[in-house]
């Protein structure tokens, strides 16, 4: 990547107030003099001169320089939060300090430096640009520059006075590297549904090796997230909006501050202001909140129970609450209280917090190794006809991408994985897309974007989909793998994008794997009738194929699941369809049990010869009980007469296009092959790789949604292999894609070896 040199001046004099103290060693910065029109055409380094200024007199005179204990980013764990890490901030303090070799300055002197543009000019080495990454076309890469190459000119890399190393690593986090090798890998999981991305993230994981855990799911929808924690006990899952889960950060930054459980940042003025500075209460832990009359009841807050940013109360005012347990009443009477309202309750909201940041139930900057998440971008979809194609950022449909990024920024985890869908590069010359890549680059990640099909990695769906990896400086950036399985292709790359598909080559002789049919996902299950109201019901009937002997596995047998849920075996969860209205029911059963058969071959139908349909003269109109035509007009004008896929049965030979979040019949192909209904919630669950054990909450037309909107299990599951070995590989260069193990993921013969230990 380019970047253009800055360069600012001033004509007149500047004053700077110099402080002479030597900075601590974990992040020592170069003072380098640079005064233009100096004697000597070399940088000389300033330096500090007489007798330190005594421990004592220096720990009274700056105290901010050498108490607390610092919170050292990336390297807090959930078992060392008590024991953190005492840093010295200053070894010693000087008051007077040396330049150019020179010039003596005593503490608080005021230097002033005239500038002389063209001799600085002159110091400035003959180039208008510089690098600091490699970029590669193929899947829109940006890695570090190879190790030979980044100090090719040691005159242009003395001209920039910097933090950031020459491949972009903040030195400290250099420092940090080698601690990132630990037993549990983090994971916050950001519009994460119903968890299906970090549920395969952490599967995928777990065969190359690597401990990657939920930590923390963020998802608006209140149904998505009970799932989420019904199959993930040990995440801590948030039910609030991405905008609302970065403040309640920053907030929760500010008062660990406060609270000096953390150091390093500003302090939070607005926290002292309310609780004052002493570790005092006044004594009832009242709220200060009465009925309203002089001499009313003052209610004591017994224990404060939750934190979110937002507006629970519906006052239209947001800002930081905290749920209240009140003294002598239960947990009927709990209310959501703002912050503001608790002022005189330091000591029991400094227990929550304390208590909080042990538990890790919100990460700070630095908690978070891997971030995954699809923000969801509506603004770009064929379906919306008011898209803005000069701005989609100014789209509110859009601006769940900009939040994303604005938590990476705020969190600067290790790795990132972004998930969308292809409109992101197809709509509005790929803007979207660019913008994902230019923010990460942007914060010194490295980048890399394909676009994956589910099919390719053993589902009976295409389903391609937008990745964008993103890896710190001092990471290996994750790999894509490439595709397992043959798949059928639908859609339309495009053509500025081709060279991100993830694919083997033309010509290549790898034997892929059979593609998947729907007969291979779904053939084992039992029937069941249109008006199925049971969510749990037995299988009935062996697996006949190596998918159904996977899909069926229970969650202690698939390593990388979740220790902590609930599993009844022998019980098949979700086998329920969206019951038809009485019409549309009376429609399906009319429609014949082929491969093909549509609402086309009903009566008074006839196709013409360019393939769009068209009333048939010669037979009279055919009507339901209820009255209404039983073929209805929105079927024959879909898509101006040319669709085939109105009440369109599957068939057993085929693949779908894409799992959606809708069962309804009427523009989509998604009648059951020889069943009168659709496809069941756990049928659509199959075709996207979610494992049977894996429940769903709400009521069926949201199950539906949670399916539909997930990432395909299997793809997530390659993903975290792929992130696996990056996180125990060194930070060099390496070829975009690469080979998964053959008969990925190998589970039967991984559960075959394990179930044979255990009887032996």
């Amino acid at each position: 990547m380019a970047k253009r040199r800055s360069m600012r001046s001033k004509e007149d004099e500047q004053a700077a107030s110099v402080e002479a103290g030597s900075t601590s060693p974990r992040k020592r910065r170069e003072i380098v003099a640079n005064v233009a029109g100096s004697e000597s055409d070399s940088e000389v380094e300033a330096r500090l001169v007489g007798d330190p200024v005594p421990v004592e007199e220096a720990k009274s005179r700056w105290p901010k320089r050498y108490g607390g204990k610092k919170h050292v980013a990336g390297t807090k764990s959930s078992n060392d939060k008590d024991d953190s890490e005492e840093i010295i901030q200053a070894l010693h303090h000087y008051t007077r300090a040396e330049v150019d070799g020179r010039i003596l300055y005593d503490l608080y002197d005021d230097a002033h430096v005239k500038i002389d543009l063209n001799t600085k000019r002159k110091s400035i080495p003959d180039c208008d640009y510089y690098c600091d990454m490699l970029y590669l076309l193929p899947y829109s890469t940006f890695v570090n520059l190879p190790p030979d190459t980044k100090h090719a000119s040691s005159e242009a890399s003395s001209t920039i006075s910097s933090e950031i190393d020459v491949s972009g690593a903040e030195l400290e986090e250099v420092s940090q590297v080698n601690k990132h090798h630990k037993l549990e890998v983090t994971l916050l999981d950001l519009y994460s549904g119903c968890g299906a991305m970090s549920t395969g993230l952490c599967l995928g994981a777990s065969l190359s090796s690597l401990n990657l855990v939920t930590k923390w799911a963020v998802d608006l929808n209140k149904y998505a997230c009970e799932s989420l924690k019904l199959n993930h006990p040990e995440t801590q899952v948030r039910n609030e909006s991405a905008e609302d889960f970065l403040s309640l950060l920053k907030e929760w930054e500010k008062l660990c501050l406060y609270f000096s459980l953390i150091s390093g940042g500003d302090f939070p003025q607005e926290y002292s202001d309310l609780f004052g500075t002493e570790d005092v209460d006044d004594g009832d832990g009242s709220s200060g909140d009465t009925d309203g009359e002089e001499g009313g009841e003052v209610f004591e807050v017994a224990k404060i129970l939750k934190i979110r940013y937002g507006d629970p109360k519906e006052t239209k005012e947001r800002g930081l609450h905290l749920k209240v347990r009140w003294k002598g009443y239960g947990a009927s009477e709990d209310t959501w209280e703002p912050i503001q309202g608790l002022g005189n309750c330091r000591e029991t909201i400094k227990e929550f917090v304390t208590h909080g940041y042990n538990s890790n139930i919100l990460p700070l900057p630095g908690d978070v190794d891997v971030i995954c998440g699809g923000p969801p971008c509506q603004g770009v979809s064929g379906f919306n006809r008011f898209r803005n194609k000069e701005n989609p950022l100014d789209d509110e449909k859009n601006k769940q991408l900009e939040v994303y990024m604005n938590l990476v920024q705020h969190l600067k985890p290790r790795f990132v994985l972004m998930e969308n869908v292809v409109d992101i590069v197809k709509f509005a010359d790929g803007f979207l897309g660019r913008y994902a890549l230019g923010r990460l680059i942007g914060m010194d990640y490295q980048v890399r974007m394909g676009m994956m099909a589910a099919g390719a990695f053993g589902l009976p769906q295409f389903r391609m989909r937008v990745f964008i990896w993103g890896a710190r400086p001092t990471e290996k950036l994750p790999q894509f793998p490439l595709p397992t399985h043959d798949v059928v292709v639908r859609g339309v790359i495009p053509v500025a994008f081709e060279m991100n598909t993830v694919a083997h080559d033309e010509g290549h002789n790898l034997k892929l794997e059979e593609k998947l049919l729907l007969q291979d996902a779904i053939s084992d299950l039992p029937a069941v009738e249109n008006h199925e109201d049971r969510d749990e019901i037995p299988y009935r009937k062996a697996p006949t194929t190596e998918f159904q002997r996977i899909i069926r596995l229970g969650r202690e047998d698939l390593p990388g699941s979740s220790p902590k849920a609930k599993q009844s075996k022998f019980v098949l969860y979700d086998h329920r369809p969206l019951k038809l209205n009485e019409d549309d029911y009376e429609r399906v059963c009319r429609i014949p049990k082929k491969k093909g058969a549509n609402f086309r071959d009903l009566p008074g139908v006839r196709v013409r010869p360019d393939n769009k349909v068209e009333w048939d003269p010669d037979i009279e109109r055919v009507y339901l009980k209820s009255g209404k035509p039983l073929v209805p007009d929105y079927a024959m004008s879909f898509v101006n007469g040319s669709s085939t896929k109105p009440f369109a049965r599957l068939w057993w030979d085929q693949t779908v296009p894409t799992v959606v979040t809708r069962a309804e019949p009427h523009n989509q192909a998604i009648l059951h092959p020889e069943q009168d209904r659709v496809l069941t919630i756990r049928e659509n669950a199959r075709l996207q790789g979610f494992p049977d054990y894996y429940k769903l909450c709400g009521p069926v037309k949201e199950r539906y949604i949670q399916v539909g909107n997930a990432v395909a299990v299997p793809v997530a599951r390659a993903l975290g292999y792929a992130l696996g070995l990056a996180c125990r590989s060194s930070g060099t260069v390496d070829e975009p894609l690469f080979t998964l193990p053959p008969k990925f993921p190998n589970i039967l013969e991984r559960y075959s070896s394990a179930a044979s230990e255990d009887d032996n």
